[in-house]
């Protein structure tokens, strides 16, 4: 299996709560998660609270804090939610904890700014934009 294979569920008005299960091809340190893997399945759920709004949007900024290790064979479990909106920026937070544990693993921040429809189809491939249109703007959804 290639990527991270997240399954992502809307939590809230503004809440998006994503799930995936470490494998080996994922560590960094042996037996643990490679920090950038983490830092970008937080991309991937902080990025899907903007679908929420009806609103696409690109990364801007993305900051991780690290606070625990986990292990290879864990299950994280991401929530992220919208702390505030100023214009086009959209600001989001996030946390991680592994699945059936209460402590939190990492958390990020970042800035997302808002970009139209138009913005995917200049800069990547027709057939993906067209792709997401036909799921409703939802490109998480299986």
């Amino acid at each position: 299996l290639a990527g991270l294979q997240m399954k992502m569920i809307v939590a809230g008005p503004q809440e998006v709560e994503g799930r995936f299960l470490v494998r080996a091809a994922h560590q960094g340190a042996p037996g643990l998660i490679h920090g950038g893997v983490l830092s970008a399945a937080f991309d991937e759920v902080l990025g899907a609270v903007n679908w929420l709004l009806s609103a696409p949007a690109v990364t801007a900024r993305l900051e991780t804090d690290f606070r625990r290790p986990v292990p290879v064979d864990s299950e994280v479990v991401i929530r992220a939610h919208v702390d505030h909106l100023d214009g086009r920026k959209v600001f989001v937070h996030g946390s991680a904890a592994i699945d059936g544990r209460d402590e939190e693993v990492a958390s990020a921040r970042g800035l997302f700014i808002r970009v139209p429809l138009e913005h995917f189809a200049e800069h990547g491939r027709a057939e993906d934009v067209a792709a997401v249109v036909a799921r409703g703007n939802r490109p998480w959804l299986d």
